[in-house]
């Protein structure tokens, strides 16, 4: 996916413009336009027939956010949240010049579903899609920059962008570009580093922090920003110093009477505290590393998904399963497996249980299961026939109960 949205190799791309700088990808220098993955007719369906609601959708006019009032009403009879998109509303507003934001799109629309896993992937880090979709002549929001790298694809329609260098570079994502207003302000007076306009099919990528602006041209506009979530030194160090909490010493109470509004009284136990957290690092820096690398997966899993079951077909396929019947792990599920050896009498040391462990909980399969399972977790297609150490009865009972659990899927041609 990330071909799609770059004209020079993915290695090229990681090395000389990922967090680094700016890339202009014409469409001719592309595989293909991006109306597959959302259209005119595309968006219309969303904000007249989705039942979308906020925050999936706001507006904005000249820099200014509108207030959802504007353009939410209760669905009705049988669907009484009050703050579903009114269509008409939106009408209204985008009629005045109002830009149209539909967030989340990586949850909500099929092909963007599909897109956004793909761009994870091959970037390795957290996606979204949101599309933008302008009136003519029309600014939705001020010169800023965003905390997290973006892939702008523009779908319909014609989009000046003007963008300029950092003046924070590296926002992480609690520095928004509000707490810099009045220097990206004077920034965006300068002459850009980009002058460039935008037509269907051209992409272009903006590192976190690079200032930019856009006003779409001669008729509507549609464009899709897929934003890439950071994870950096900082997170790193973070997670590190969490691991700290298990020192005793750290977790003991600064020294009764302590003056805390004393700036020269704590400046000491600052520097006592950073000088054990430096010592408990490198005494325990193996330790310290796991813990710290183990956090950074849990938040990366928190932060994704892996692609959706479809329940009316995994239960179609359960109606029909056989030994023949293919099915395959839940791309992007990360499982890991344990294996837990007998004790008490048995002197030969068999493992009596293995454990399937996933993101949100485990399962467990008597020790026969082992290698099945080390099959399955590797991602190719199986049957209840090619499963290894298990009869073929014994194996459709494991494929069947993973079908249930969402651990496998039906595997499609």
């Amino acid at each position: 996916m990330l071909e799609r949205c770059v004209a020079v190799e993915p290695s090229v791309f990681g090395r000389d413009f990922w967090g680094r700088g700016p890339l202009l990808s014409r469409a001719q220098e592309l595989p293909g336009p991006f109306t597959d993955l959302l259209s005119a007719d595309a968006v219309d369906e969303l904000i007249a027939e989705r039942g979308v609601r906020t925050p999936f959708l706001r507006m904005a006019r000249d820099g200014t956010v509108l207030d959802r009032a504007c353009f939410t009403r209760s669905g009705g009879f049988g669907a009484e949240m009050p703050d579903q998109i009114d269509s008409a509303g939106v009408l209204a507003e985008y009629a005045q010049g109002a830009s149209i934001v539909l967030q989340g799109l990586h949850r909500l629309w099929p092909p963007l579903v599909h897109f956004a896993r793909g761009i994870v992937d091959d970037i390795g880090y957290p996606t979204q899609v949101n599309a933008y979709i302008t009136p003519p002549g029309s600014r939705g929001f001020d010169p800023h920059h965003d905390v997290h790298d973006v892939f702008v694809l523009q779908v319909d329609g014609h989009k000046h962008w003007r963008v300029h260098a950092p003046v924070f570079a590296h926002p992480l994502s609690f520095q928004p570009w509000t707490d810099h207003r009045e220097a990206v302000a004077a920034r965006a007076r300068d002459e850009p580093v980009l002058d460039v306009e935008l037509g269907p099919g051209d992409a272009l990528y903006l590192p976190r922090g690079w200032i930019h602006s856009a006003v779409a041209l001669g008729e509507t506009s549609i464009h899709l920003t897929v934003g890439v979530e950071a994870f950096t030194g900082y997170d790193l160090a973070r997670d590190a110093l969490a691991a700290l909490a298990r020192d005793e010493d750290l977790r003991r109470p600064l020294p009764f009477g302590l003056d805390l509004t004393d700036r020269s009284a704590v400046e000491p136990e600052v520097r006592k505290a950073l000088a054990a957290v430096v010592e408990v690092l490198t005494r325990h820096a193996d330790e310290a590393a796991g813990q710290t690398a183990g956090a950074v997966r849990d938040r990366f899993l928190q932060r994704t998904r892996p692609t959706p079951v479809r329940p009316l077909e995994t239960l179609s396929a359960l109606g029909g399963f056989d030994a023949t019947s293919t099915v395959a792990l839940r791309h992007a599920l990360v499982v890991s497996l344990e294996e837990e050896r007998t004790g008490g009498d048995d002197h030969e040391g068999h493992m009596s249980r293995t454990t399937l462990r996933l993101p949100d909980k485990t399962i467990r399969f008597p020790s026969q299961c082992v290698a099945a399972l080390r099959e399955i977790a590797t991602g190719r297609p199986v049957t209840a026939e090619t499963l290894p150490g298990l009869t073929t009865d014994d194996a459709m009972v494991v494929l069947r109960r993973l079908l249930r659990e969402g651990v496998v899927v039906p595997s499609r041609p």
